[in-house]
């Protein structure tokens, strides 16, 4: 048995302004002095830190917003005179998609690599948008070899990239033929995928590619900003070139496309993608090539085609909110049924083992990663995630149209973002923003082995495409009111 993949997570509390959820309301002016106050029993200290940071004349002005909303104090006041308030500023965060709560969350899992655990609990809706409308079967939750993380079972996480052999071959004398097929093995169903807008670079793809090699995973960065890496990096990179650039590449970009294991190719006409995957199989055999696509609707038949002209790995890339890419800005289909509908498509065209599906776009949790892979997905693509690990709000609107599957500039960043100039200190010491995005991944890690074990699954290879040990409220409602005749409003008027 292959020793248990392990993610190393180091405490890294953020460096930048953290909006907080909860803030306490105190009215002192009634207060009976109790010798036992309730404040004093706090099992997180919270007073006791904010009472230090407003004493401290070198602290900033803002409050802590530590308060994890577990209402013990509120609930045993004798004089009723405490309370708790959501923070108006937090309600200002991020967008319909990246809403505050996720944002909050992926900040608490970069500072400690570890799942956070709120004390108010789940208070949310049970489905909704998305990846909200698919609940997941924790049926084996109950046996006790099945306890995730802690386990006595070995939990695989790693996943293929590559054309994969469909048979054994044997010569006349019964020797195994060994298959010349690159495959390219991760240990977590993750790459680090470039933003889906124009921001810092060369620092943040060299941040991303430092939390890869800590990884073992590949970290995605176009092709001129992958030329500028330390060479010692180049092995964890995959970078993303057009076709043209790589049958004459720069000195710089020859180097990194000689050490790259694995190539993203952004799509162009048949012949531009066949050139290019001719060129850079002799200009690095190793390699193994994949095509950059948006992802549109029928892009399946795109898959289909390029298949068949020997191309295996894909990278479909959705809008930031995880949605098809249509044209005039209209909302397309969630990546959740346009995975499902390619997963289904490939099947039926014979080939959907012999090809590998990354997808990107509109995965934010780690929930998502584990869904994504049961609609149908290889691995995913953690992009925005990794920004909002080091501070970014995701100003709302700013970059809602941005996509990362084609053009290398995407929309701007926000003039007006709350967090300016966040991103920029972030990637000033590459090791921390390094270590907060190995820290995300880390967190991710320990809930996709989670779910593993309370689904009865032992390696994720085998919740690709298992829909069957999920459930989806589309589906549910179908099967519960597609019989139904829907009443118009004047009537029920």
């Amino acid at each position: 048995m292959p020793d248990r993949y392990h993610i190393k997570t180091v405490a890294t509390p953020g460096r930048f302004y953290r909006v907080g959820k909860f803030g306490e309301v105190d009215w002192r002016e009634d207060c009976s002095r109790c010798f036992d106050c309730v404040k004093l029993k706090c099992c997180f200290d919270v007073y006791k830190h904010e009472t230090e940071h407003n004493r401290d004349p070198r602290t900033a002005t803002q409050p802590l917003y530590e308060c994890k909303a577990c209402m013990s104090c509120v609930q045993g006041c004798t004089k009723g005179l405490l309370t708790l308030s959501v923070n108006p500023e937090y309600l200002d965060m991020g967008d319909e998609y990246w809403k505050p709560d996720v944002l909050f969350t992926t900040w608490n899992q970069a500072d400690t690599g570890k799942i956070p655990v709120s004390g108010a609990g789940y208070r949310g809706p049970f489905h909704g948008f998305g990846f909200d409308s698919i609940w997941t079967d924790m049926s084996e939750i109950v046996r006790p070899t099945r306890d995730g993380i802690h386990g006595r079972e070995y939990i695989s996480t790693s996943v293929d990239v590559g054309p994969k052999p469909m048979r054994l071959q044997f010569t006349p004398d019964g020797a195994l033929v060994e298959s010349s097929l690159k495959v390219l093995e991760l240990p977590v169903p993750i790459v680090l995928d470039v933003p889906a807008w124009a921001v810092r670079g060369a620092e943040l793809a060299e941040a991303r590619a430092r939390a890869a090699q800590e990884l073992g995973t590949i970290a995605a960065a176009y092709v001129e900003d992958a030329a500028k890496l330390p060479a010692e990096l180049l092995a964890s990179v995959a970078p993303v070139v057009g076709c043209a650039d790589v049958s004459k590449p720069g000195k710089q970009a020859e180097g990194a496309l000689k050490a790259a294991k694995l190539v993203e190719l952004l799509d162009g006409t048949d012949d531009e993608v066949a050139k290019a995957v001719e060129a850079l199989a002799a200009l690095n055999p190793q390699a193994i090539p994949a095509v950059r696509l948006t992802l549109v609707p029928g892009v399946y038949g795109r898959i289909v085609e390029l298949a068949k002209r020997g191309v295996k790995v894909f990278h479909l890339c959705a809008d930031p909110h995880g949605c098809e890419v249509l044209k005039g800005g209209a909302q397309g289909r969630h990546i959740k049924d346009a995975i499902r509908e390619t997963h289904g498509k490939l099947v039926e065209a014979g080939i959907r083992d012999e090809v590998t599906l990354i997808v990107s776009g509109g995965i934010a949790l780690a929930e998502h990663m584990a869904k994504a892979i049961i609609c149908g997905a290889d691995a995913v693509g953690a992009d925005t995630a990794l920004l909002v690990a080091l501070g970014c709000r995701v100003c709302a609107g700013a970059h809602a149209l941005s996509v990362h599957g084609g053009a290398k500039d995407g929309a701007a960043p926000c003039p007006d973002c709350p967090a300016d100039g966040v991103l920029a200190k972030a990637t000033e010491d590459l090791q921390y923003a390094a270590q907060r995005m190995v820290n995300l991944m880390g967190a991710w890690h320990s809930q996709l082995i989670e779910v593993l074990g309370a689904m009865g699954i032992r390696e994720v290879r085998r919740l690709r495409g298992e829909m069957g040990r999920a459930i989806f409220m589309e589906d549910i409602e179908k099967d519960a009111f597609g019989d139904l005749e829907q009443v118009p409003e004047e009537v029920n008027a």
